[in-house]
Order: structure tokens, then C-alpha cells, then sequence
């Protein structure tokens, strides 16, 4: 059997010179790599105690919910502003070009619920830090954080210091 990082295409030079993109697309189009990613993205927290599994949009779910599911969770999806038919709560927050707004369900999180994300990839951990801001604002707790792929160049971990971050791949560089 190969190892998971085999099933993770590496894309020299795109979108711009001089970046290698990790290409998480590869693993989902490969049955065995799909099967790989998720049972080793839940051995890294097999030992957490939680309620819920939340998301973001869009890899988030496509990680999230076999998580959820397998471990018999709620998973509670992330998404863009607007997306959302029911009532929301919302976060803006910096992009390394621009800024971004999240948002879930006003009742998706109750006080005191105990919390995994998952997602694809942390790379500056913006993304990851306002989901954290979100969840917690709403009274939940954030146990850890489990990604398939860590780009440790972009100090992703350290924004997220305090919280628990496990990552199945973990590359060096950005």
C-alpha cells in the first residue's frame, strides 16, 4: 500500500513561480488514497472527547462529514456569507489579499459543546482562527483541529498556539 503523502500531487509553480501546490484533488480521485486520508485524519484524534464536527467550506466537508459519520457526530457545515437559509452568525477576517466572511447557523453550536474542525489544508491559519472565533463566540468549546495537509512554512500552528492542531501530511515549506 502506498503511503498517503503518495497520493497528494505536488504542482510545481502554480499559481505563481516559485510555489509548489499541494494538490488534495489527487487524493479524493483515488479510492484508496480518499480511504487513507480519512482514517488516518481520525486516528489523530482518536482520543479526543467531542460533540460535534464542524467544516468549512468547501474540502471541509468533503473531510468532515465521513468524520462525522464514522464516529456517529454531528457535523456542522462553515460556509461563505450568504449561503446559509436560516438564521447566522458571522465573522469577517484578513486574507494574506483581502478579506473574508464566514458564517453557520445561529443554532448550530450550543454552550458548552466540545468541538472538532477538520479541513483540507492550514496554511496562515486565518481561516482556521476565525472558525475558532466563531465557535467559541457561540459558546463552544474547541478541542482540536485535525487537517490532511500542513504547509509548516506558513506558520499556520503557530497563529493557533493554545489550541490542538494535528496534520496526517506535513510539508516544510510553503
Amino acid at each position: 500500500m502506498k503511503k498517503l503523502e503518495e497520493y497528494v500531487l505536488s504542482i510545481p509553480d502554480f499559481p505563481e513561480e516559485g510555489i509548489i501546490f499541494r494538490d488534495v484533488t489527487s487524493v479524493l480521485q483515488d479510492a484508496e488514497g480518499f480511504h487513507l486520508a480519512i482514517d488516518k485524519m481520525q486516528e489523530l484524534i482518536a482520543d479526543l472527547d467531542y460533540d460535534v464536527v464542524v467544516g468549512p467550506e468547501s474540502r471541509g466537508f468533503i473531510f468532515g462529514t465521513p468524520i462525522a459519520y464514522n464516529n456517529r457526530k454531528p457535523f456542522v457545515p462553515i460556509r461563505k456569507a450568504g449561503k446559509l437559509p436560516r438564521e447566522t452568525v458571522s465573522i469577517s477576517y484578513e486574507l494574506e489579499y483581502g478579506s473574508a466572511t464566514i458564517e453557520m447557523h445561529k443554532d448550530a453550536i450550543r454552550p458548552g459543546q466540545r468541538v472538532v474542525i477538520v479541513d483540507d489544508l492550514i496554511a496562515t491559519g486565518g481561516t482556521t482562527e476565525a472558525m475558532i472565533r466563531l465557535i467559541e463566540g457561540m459558546g463552544g468549546v474547541v478541542v482540536g483541529v485535525v487537517v490532511l495537509i500542513e504547509l509548516a512554512g506558513l506558520k499556520g500552528r503557530e497563529r493557533l498556539q493554545g489550541y490542538r492542531l494535528e496534520s496526517a501530511i506535513c510539508y516544510e515549506g510553503k
